[in-house]
């Protein structure tokens, strides 16, 4: 879907990893080993993203001393980062997460078809709260090796790992009833409910 509108499947790919990781900076050389693309692709898209004014190019001292001279000096890298100033970041970044839950509502559908699932919200990752532990989180049933299935048929459409949390609708009330740490970060969090046929007491 997003090719068809950005028109390259590269272009996706850089600003899914930049929009979705907004406080991740990358070397060029670092980018051309992740990405499996030409070099010269990926320089000129890297380039007209930065042109364009969604990326930003800067100058870190780097950590690595370099020997000069019988001396010392630090150097410094050229590192790419998301540009957050950028008058459209909002609208573009949001554009990447709405996509993202498409691609969930997919998932959604085959989950339907494997399990009984009574609640599944989608957190983490997908809320671009990369310190939350799981990035879904399902209550209920389901045939375990058709859901791993279905995950890596996620993991495929969104390009990264996923990482998930199941629990019986039995040990989702136990661990609501004793407040659990782990449920009760996840539950005060942001997160997007796609299911909850959850029994309210």
């Amino acid at each position: 879907m997003l090719k068809n509108l950005f028109g390259s499947t590269l272009r996706v790919k850089i600003l899914e990893f930049f929009l979705l990781n907004p406080d991740k900076k990358s070397e060029r050389r670092r980018l051309a080993r992740d990405f499996s693309f030409p070099a010269d692709s990926l320089r000129r898209e890297l380039d007209n993203l930065v042109e364009f004014g969604i990326l930003r190019e800067e100058k870190i001292a780097s950590d690595a001393d370099e020997e000069k001279s019988g001396g010392k000096k630090k150097g410094e890298k050229k590192y790419l980062s998301a540009n957050q100033d950028f008058v459209l970041y909002p609208e573009i970044k949001a554009l990447f997460t709405k996509a993202q839950i498409l691609s969930s509502q997919n998932f959604v559908s085959g989950l339907r078809k494997i399990g009984q699932p009574k609640f599944l919200a989608l957190t983490g990752f997908f809320t671009n709260q990369p310190l939350t532990r799981t990035d879904i989180l399902l209550v209920g049933s389901v045939r375990r090796r058709s859901f791993l299935k279905l995950i890596k048929g996620l993991e495929k459409d969104l390009g990264r790992e996923v990482n998930f949390t199941i629990f019986s609708e039995k040990e989702f009330n136990y661990r609501q009833e004793i407040n659990d740490i782990f449920l009760s970060s996840i539950l005060t969090g942001e997160m997007f409910v796609l299911i909850d046929n959850l029994k309210k007491s």
